[in-house]
């Protein structure tokens, strides 16, 4: 099977939890000449009022200028693969038992599939386990 994995810069910014909190963000960068591979929002229950909103790639000195006027920072706190290669039943369960096996816990998951192929986003706590998972991910791949 052929997966491909790639480290990705993933940023986020906080944003206000009503409605336009997360339309204010995206039209910031969208101006800018953002072409986001991944987006995720969500609430963040601890801090009522308010979300969080990771986004990849941001690339270029004036996309990058934009999405700092709207608080925008690279994670520091999460190393991040992108997994990506054809989807087949039992895939996502492959991938987090090879993970697991490698001794990594993930920090979090994002996955999609469309007509045939698939993406998955890993979140670790640290690249050393990043690089573990991704090891491990490339072994499964040259295993089938």
């Amino acid at each position: 099977m052929t997966l491909k994995v790639t480290k990705t810069d993933v940023w986020a910014t906080e944003i206000q939890d009503h409605p336009g909190g997360l339309a204010k963000v995206m039209e910031t960068i969208a101006c800018a000449g953002a072409n986001l591979e991944c987006v995720i929002a969500r609430r963040q229950p601890d801090k009522p009022g308010t979300g969080v909103v990771f986004i990849t790639p941001l690339r270029g000195k004036k996309l990058l200028a934009a999405a700092a006027t709207v608080g925008f920072n690279e994670t520091q706190r999460v190393a991040s693969l992108k997994v990506e290669g054809g989807d087949r039943p039992g895939l996502g369960a492959q991938l987090a038992q090879a993970v697991g096996a490698a001794g990594v816990s993930m920090r979090g998951v994002t996955a999609a599939a469309i007509g045939r192929k698939f993406v998955a986003y890993l979140g670790f706590d640290n690249w050393d386990d990043a690089n573990k998972a991704a090891a491990a991910i490339k072994a499964l791949a040259r295993k089938k």
